[in-house]
C-alpha cells in the first residue's frame, strides 16, 4: 500500500476553483453596475417630484411636481364649503370667509421635499406610504367674528367694554360692558380648526345662549387706571441748555389708543410712534442751532477789507431716535422717562469773499443789452474750449446775496466768488424812519408779481400812503422787507424806499431767477 499523494492532481483542482471564483465575482460586478445604474436612473426620475407612496388628502401624488400638487390642494380648498348652522339658521361660506388660509404652495413644496438620494427613493418605494397634511392656518379672530355675525338680528349681542379719550373734555372714559345673547366662539374656532385641514365640505353647528362680553367692565377699568397713572407721572426731555420740554397729559393722551388684542379677548394700549417721533424731532429742531459760516471780504491781495458776517458754530442733536424709544416705553409703562438730548458741535467756517470789481452806473440797463450781445458772441467763440476747463472756472459753494447799504449796492455771490453785480439800489430812508434792517436772513417768500400797500396802517389821506399794483419780481427776506423791481424809479444809488430794496426791473428779474427760497441774504453797512 502506498501513502504518496499525487500533487499534480491537487494543483489542477485548486486552480480550477480559483478560476470559477473569479468568474462569479466578475458576473456579480457586472450585475452591480447594471443594478446601480438602474437605481440611479430610477432615483433621477423623482428629482423635484414627490417620492413613491406620497399622498396628500388621501390621493397618491407620487411623481408629481410641487406646482401640480399645489394646484390640486388649491382646487380642493376652493371647492370646500362650510355650512354654519346657528339655531337652525344656516349660512354657507368658503374657508377664506371663515379666516382659514390654505397654503397650497407650501404644501406642494413639503410634498416634494427630499434629498433625491438612491437610498431615500428606494426606502420610500419599499415603505409604501408617506402622508403629507395640507398647510392650513386659522385666523381665530376672523373666525370668531364670523360666528358672532350669524346670531339672528332679533337677539341682543353682548357688548364689550371700551376705553376712549374725549378730546373736548380731556378725559378718559369707560363704556361699560353689557351681557347679551351670543355663541361659544372658542368651541366654534376649535371645531373649524379640526375640520378645515380635511379640505372637504362640512357643517358647523352652534347654539345661541346667554353670554357675557369678552371685554368686561373690570378689564376696561384696569386699563383706564393704567393710563391715568402714566399720565399723572410728569414727563419731560432735557435740552442741551438745561431747559426742559414738558410732555403734557393732553399731548400724551392724543398719542394713545386702546384696542382689542388679536383674539378680541383683551384690551391693549397702543402708542402712535410716528406722532411721538415727529414731536421729539420738532423739539430737537428747536434745540439745534444751524451753523452759520462767517464772511470776510478780501481785496485782490487776500487782505481782509471788511467782516460782512461773523461765523456761528452749530449744535446738532444726535439721539432723537433713542429719546423717542424712551418716551414710547414710558407711555406703555415699561420704564420711567429719563431722557436728555445729546449734542455735537458743528464747526462753522469763514468764507473769504472777493470784493466785486466796481459799481455799476445809471446806464447799466443799456449796457446789459450790449453785454448780452457780447455774451452771445463770446459763447460762440468759446464753443471749442475744453469742457473740463469751463467746469473748473464755474463758481462753487453756497449762493448768497450781499446788500451793502453804505455803497447802495447788491451783489450775488456763489461761495467766495461774485457772479453778478454790484448793482445800484435804493434802500430804506432811515432819516424818515424807514431804514432797511441789517443782519443775516434768508429768502422765505417770493412772487413774480404782487400788489403792495401800507393801507393796513396808513389812511388813504396820509401823504405816506401807497398802493402800487403789480410790483414785479418780489423776494421777501425779513418780515415785510423784500427785493423787488421799481419801474417807477429812473435812477438808483441812494436811500428813499420804505425799507425794501428797490431795483431796476431787469436786475430784480435776474436776482429772482438766480435765487430761491432759503437763499442767504447778508445786509450790512
Amino acid at each position: 500500500m502506498s501513502h504518496l499523494t499525487d500533487t499534480t492532481d491537487v494543483g489542477r483542482s485548486g486552480g480550477g476553483r480559483r478560476r470559477v471564483l473569479l468568474i462569479v465575482i466578475a458576473i456579480l460586478a457586472v450585475l452591480a453596475v447594471v443594478l446601480t445604474g438602474g437605481a440611479f436612473a430610477y432615483a433621477k426620475n423623482f428629482e423635484g417630484k414627490a417620492l413613491p407612496g406620497t399622498t396628500v388628502l388621501g390621493q397618491d401624488v407620487s411623481g408629481k411636481s410641487a406646482e401640480e400638487i399645489s394646484a390640486l390642494v388649491q382646487k380642493k380648498a376652493e371647492d370646500t364649503e362650510v355650512t354654519v348652522d346657528t339655531d337652525g339658521q344656516t349660512t354657507t361660506a368658503s374657508l377664506a370667509d371663515l379666516g382659514v388660509d390654505v397654503d397650497a404652495k407650501k404644501t406642494g413644496q413639503e410634498a416634494v421635499a427630499h434629498d433625491g438620494s438612491i437610498g431615500e427613493v428606494v426606502s420610500s418605494t419599499l415603505s409604501g406610504s408617506r402622508g403629507i397634511d395640507p398647510v392650513v392656518s386659522v385666523d381665530e379672530k376672523a373666525a370668531a367674528d364670523f360666528a358672532t355675525k350669524q346670531i339672528p338680528k332679533d337677539r341682543t349681542a353682548a357688548v364689550d367694554a371700551k376705553v376712549s379719550y374725549d378730546e373736548d373734555a380731556g378725559t378718559w372714559n369707560v363704556a361699560k360692558a353689557k351681557n347679551g345673547q351670543g355663541v361659544e366662539t372658542d368651541a366654534f374656532v376649535s371645531a373649524l380648526t379640526k375640520d378645515a385641514s380635511k379640505l372637504e365640505s362640512f357643517t358647523l353647528t352652534q347654539k345661541v345662549t346667554e353670554t357675557a362680553p369678552k371685554i368686561s367692565t373690570d378689564k376696561a377699568d384696569k386699563v383706564k387706571d393704567q393710563i391715568t397713572k402714566m399720565l399723572d407721572q410728569p414727563m419731560s426731555i432735557t435740552g442741551p441748555d438745561g431747559a426742559t420740554h414738558s410732555v403734557s397729559k393732553d399731548r400724551r393722551s392724543g398719542w394713545l389708543s386702546v384696542t382689542t388684542d388679536d383674539k378680541g379677548k383683551d384690551l391693549k394700549i397702543g402708542v402712535d410712534e410716528d406722532a411721538v417721533r415727529e414731536w421729539v424731532s420738532a423739539r430737537a429742531d428747536e434745540d439745534s442751532v444751524e451753523k452759520k459760516d462767517g464772511i470776510e471780504q478780501v481785496d485782490t491781495d487776500g487782505k481782509v477789507v471788511k467782516t460782512i458776517a461773523e461765523k456761528t458754530d452749530g449744535v446738532e442733536i444726535t439721539n432723537t431716535d433713542a429719546v423717542t424709544e424712551k418716551l414710547v416705553a414710558a407711555m406703555t409703562g415699561t420704564s420711567p422717562l429719563e431722557a436728555s438730548f445729546e449734542t455735537k458741535k458743528v464747526e462753522a467756517e469763514m468764507t473769504k469773499a472777493k470784493a466785486p470789481e466796481s459799481k455799476d452806473d445809471e446806464d447799466s440797463d443799456s449796457k446789459d443789452d450790449d453785454k448780452s450781445k457780447d455774451d452771445e458772441k463770446s459763447k460762440d467763440d468759446d464753443k471749442s474750449k475744453d469742457d473740463d476747463d469751463a467746469a473748473a472756472d464755474k463758481p462753487t459753494g453756497e449762493k448768497w446775496i450781499d446788500v451793502n447799504l453804505s455803497d447802495k449796492t447788491v451783489t450775488a455771490y456763489q461761495g467766495d466768488t461774485p457772479v453778478w453785480g454790484p448793482r445800484s439800489i435804493v434802500d430804506g430812508d432811515g432819516a424818515n424812519g424807514h431804514g432797511t434792517v441789517t443782519g443775516s436772513y434768508k429768502i422765505y417768500l417770493r412772487y413774480d408779481k404782487q400788489d403792495m400797500t401800507n393801507g393796513a396802517y396808513k389812511d388813504q389821506q396820509d401823504p405816506e400812503y401807497y398802493n402800487t399794483k403789480d410790483v414785479p419780481w418780489v423776494q421777501y427776506w425779513y418780515r415785510g422787507y423784500a427785493f423787488h423791481g421799481a419801474p417807477w424809479r429812473s435812477s438808483f444809488g441812494y436811500s428813499g424806499s420804505h425799507g425794501c430794496i428797490n431795483m431796476r426791473v431787469s436786475d430784480a428779474k435776474w436776482l429772482y431767477d438766480w435765487a430761491s427760497i432759503g437763499t442767504r441774504v447778508e445786509v450790512h453797512r
